[in-house]
């Protein structure tokens, strides 16, 4: 199994144009190989001491936090599926249908150490 995971800073009122594309991003990835996806619109996201997820994404008022992840196969399954969808109009389509900044989105791809889900 891998997993992508991702913190985005999404304007308040984008919410449903952000729902939007997250629909459409899932159809597309589901016809390569994904297993699972979760995206999850803040609801109790407290200020840390150090450090928190809007610090993280340097967030604006006016927005708010996007934690969501993908779960695949295996690394393999992702970077060929990744590979396929950009090599065609989605990376186009998906720049420019974003309702939020790409350059404050952390992502990073992760194998589990411990998983369980009953």
């Amino acid at each position: 199994m891998y997993i992508q995971g991702f913190v985005i800073p999404v304007p308040e009122d984008k919410q449903d144009a952000y729902r939007d594309i997250a629909l459409r991003f899932t159809d597309i990835m589901k016809d390569h190989g994904m297993i699972e996806v979760v995206e999850a619109w803040e609801a109790d996201v407290p200020d840390g001491v150090h450090t928190d997820f809007r610090r993280a994404v340097a967030l604006e008022p006016g927005e708010k936090v996007v934690f969501s992840w993908v779960v695949w196969p295996d690394k393999a399954t992702c970077d060929a599926a990744h590979a396929s969808m950009m090599a065609g109009e989605m990376a186009e389509d998906m720049a420019a249908m974003a309702p939020f900044d790409g350059k404050r989105m952390i992502f990073g791809g992760f194998e589990p150490i411990v998983s369980w889900r009953k």
